[in-house]
């Protein structure tokens, strides 16, 4: 039996301001501002107080009702980026040959070089909103900073899947660039 009427509320904090219109999504705060659709999904949005936004699914299926707390999610991680950004940590693991990474075109490009000794250059551009910089306390990091959640890991993976090692027993040759830490520019 399908329930009626499914709902969960979103709290939307001082300083942050939240606007939507045919399921499209925009959020504003201190750090920009971050627009999503989510006109794929059948719901209804209702702002039942200044600081709370209702979803709702009428008559959904287990699968439908399980979209609530997505959508849910998607709008909490927008409103975490535009007030405290997200922040990559990625280190370079390698046991022989030294990786050697450049950043170029405005913090957006990252070229990996010497990578398990190869001379093939790997370019990496970043997403939309995404910088990348060279950490200054750790030798061989970087850190990837940016407001959409989204964005800023889709590009830390795309770096990390850029150094796969081919043609070789993956157990023994763990050279790579991997994500080391996960958490928001502004600490609390």
């Amino acid at each position: 039996m399908r329930p009626i009427v499914q709902d969960r509320d979103v709290k939307i904090p001082e300083g942050v301001s939240l606007d939507f219109k045919a399921r499209t999504v925009r959020v504003k705060g201190p750090r920009g501002t971050l627009k999503k659709s989510f006109t794929h999904v059948n719901l209804e949005m209702v702002r039942v107080a200044p600081d709370t936004v209702r979803v709702k699914v009428w008559q959904g299926t287990r699968k439908h009702i399980a979209c609530i707390r997505t959508i849910c999610s998607h709008i909490e991680n927008m409103i975490t980026g535009v007030t405290k950004g997200f922040e990559y940590k990625m280190r370079f693991v390698y046991a022989h040959f030294p990786i050697n990474v450049n950043i170029s075109e405005g913090d957006t490009l990252v070229e990996v070089r010497n990578f398990l000794g190869e001379k093939v250059i790997r370019r990496v551009k970043m997403l939309e909103g995404v910088k990348v910089s060279h950490s200054t306390g750790q030798k061989d990091e970087i850190i990837l900073v940016g407001n959409d959640i989204q964005n800023v890991s889709q590009s830390a993976a795309s770096i990390q899947q850029s150094c796969a090692v081919k043609n070789k027993d993956i157990r023994k040759f763990l050279d790579g660039i991997y994500v080391s830490d996960r958490s928001t520019v502004v600490k609390e």
